[in-house]
């Protein structure tokens, strides 16, 4: 677990046919659609976890995933909160004003056949009160497939409240916010990556 500071201007310098398939070959539309079928399971097992991680504490988790508590906190100031799972990393960059510190969480998953690498960062009593004037995920070791970002987290009996589009923009291993677009609320992220194990 890594926690950084620095100061606010730093940042801106398939199918499966059973015993049929003993007697025949599957056909080559056959063998994409099972793998496509493979990885939209892979996504959706991840994203299930993703918004579903109970509270564990880090060292009480195992090596495919584990949640870890941190503090985010306002004052101008750039912070970056990491963790990863074996050589894969997650980092949440960000920079808020008002308030009191807030504690949030960080979850991350590496699902069972290490293709797919997943992030979540949100304030479990669902609504932030902070003003974030900046903020991004990173993905370290992935290409993103999926991600999103959220004015309010799931809590309480509220629902998931996501950003605009226009709010905020998906790169190859970045979220971040878009310069006079971001409303400034921030409850959750959530990021999704294919691991470089997938392209091999």
């Amino acid at each position: 677990m890594k926690v950084h500071d620095v100061e606010f201007d730093d940042i801106h310098s398939g199918r499966d046919t059973g015993a049929a398939a003993l007697t025949s070959c599957p056909s080559e539309e056959e063998d994409m659609a099972r793998q496509s079928n493979t990885c939209a399971g892979g996504l959706a097992f991840l994203l299930v976890f993703v918004l579903t991680s109970p509270c564990v504490p880090a060292e009480a988790s195992d090596e495919q995933a584990k949640t870890v508590e941190f503090n985010v906190k306002p004052g101008g100031v750039v912070h970056t909160f990491s963790e990863g799972i074996g050589e894969y990393e997650c980092s949440f960059t960000y920079a808020s004003q008002g308030g009191t510190n807030e504690q949030w969480l960080m979850s991350v998953g590496l699902s069972d056949d290490n293709k797919m690498f997943s992030c979540s960062v949100w304030r479990p009593q669902g609504k932030s009160y902070l003003f974030f004037t900046q903020f991004k995920a990173e993905l370290k070791g992935t290409k993103i497939e999926y991600a999103n970002a959220y004015s309010q987290a799931a809590a309480g009996g509220q629902s998931d409240v996501p950003l605009k589009p226009e709010e905020f923009t998906i790169g190859e291993s970045t979220v971040t916010h878009k310069d006079g677009k971001f409303s400034a609320q921030l409850s959750k992220l959530t990021v999704i990556g294919r691991t470089r194990h997938d392209e091999l």
